[in-house]
């Protein structure tokens, strides 16, 4: 079983949505657990629940302080915390472009509207207004760009006749404390889910020029197009006992390869069976791996395998 995941939430208010992320964390099957909440309101509702569950708490007033200073300050606050993730539970704050990159791919929120509709605020009355049949929730990655980012997952809520703001709020605050627990949990699963690794390998296999995906001996592999391809890459999910859920790449010898997994054995393994032929396998089922690392290696592999005709190609791609 991995380590949970640690988790920073992020409030302005009473934090319902926050308690609802506790008492989810707390479940047998939870993949995470709260490390802290935090506040720009120093009398936020939520933070007085947070240190009645046991929860560290921190909370800075952001009134009079420049805005990229006070993010700064709650960026500390979560570092030292030991959070690998970040979750915004009603946190009425902007925040500056240069604390959303430090946690790309890390932060998440939760929007009362399904996106892209209605970003911004008073989005029940504008669903009302609009004479939608439904309304519902958004739980997305956190970008620069105010509600944006990557949908993670979305409930939708039937708009009833007679609804009004309040009312509708009400349902779709209670479908909101279904939602977000359960993408944050599939969100911080993904380091060791090995479908969703595979596509992201895929991803990077196929953008490589004319590379197509075909098994070999059961398992994903890509290999160089036409009827004389050969294969640069195949993808290993804990195969001949291994505990890694890796991807295959060649190297050019032995030496390297030995090399390569004598000073990082927490990057690369010498795999059974291919290892013999200078594969060396990098280990992916763990957190924070390098995926432009990864794109590097697999692109270094189609070259030692693909025709001249197409690594030609590729350098005169990056001379651009």
């Amino acid at each position: 079983m991995p380590e949970k995941a640690k988790v920073a939430v992020l409030i302005s208010g009473s934090g319902t949505n926050m308690a609802a992320l506790l008492y989810a964390s707390r479940l047998p099957d939870a993949a995470y657990e709260l490390v802290l909440v935090a506040s720009n309101d120093p009398d936020a509702g939520g933070l007085k629940l947070a240190e009645a569950e046991g929860i560290a708490t921190f909370s800075l007033s952001h009134k009079g302080m420049e805005r990229g200073a006070h993010d700064m300050a709650m960026d500390k606050a979560i570092r030292a915390s030991g959070a690998d993730y970040v979750a915004l539970a009603g946190y009425m704050r902007i925040l500056t472009p240069e604390f959303v990159s430090g946690w790309e791919g890390r932060m998440v929120n939760i929007h009362p509207s399904l996106l892209p509709k209605y970003k911004g605020l008073h989005t029940h009355q504008r669903a009302l207004e609009a004479g939608d049949s439904h309304a519902g929730c958004t739980v997305h990655l956190v970008t620069a760009e105010l509600d944006d980012g990557p949908i993670l997952g979305q409930a939708r809520v039937a708009i009833q006749p007679g609804d009004t703001e309040d009312s509708l709020a009400k349902r779709v605050l209670i479908a909101e404390h279904q939602l977000y627990s359960r993408c944050l949990n599939a969100l911080v699963s993904r380091p060791y889910d090995a479908a969703w690794l595979l596509q992201q390998v895929e991803r990077l296999a196929l953008a490589l020029p004319e590379a197509e995906a075909r098994d070999s001996h059961g398992s994903p592999g890509w290999r160089t197009g036409g009827k004389s391809g050969k294969y640069f890459a195949y993808f290993n999910d804990q195969h001949h006992g291994e505990p890694h859920v890796a991807v295959l790449v060649k190297t050019g010898s032995q030496d390297e390869l030995l090399s390569l997994c004598e000073q990082a054995p927490d990057i690369y393994f010498k795999p059974a069976y291919y290892g013999a032929s200078g594969w060396v396998g990098i280990i992916l089922n763990q957190p924070g791996v390098d995926w432009d690392h990864v794109a590097g290696w697999l692109q270094r592999s189609w070259r030692m395998v693909a025709p001249k005709r197409l690594t030609s190609l590729l350098d005169a791609a990056d001379e651009f």
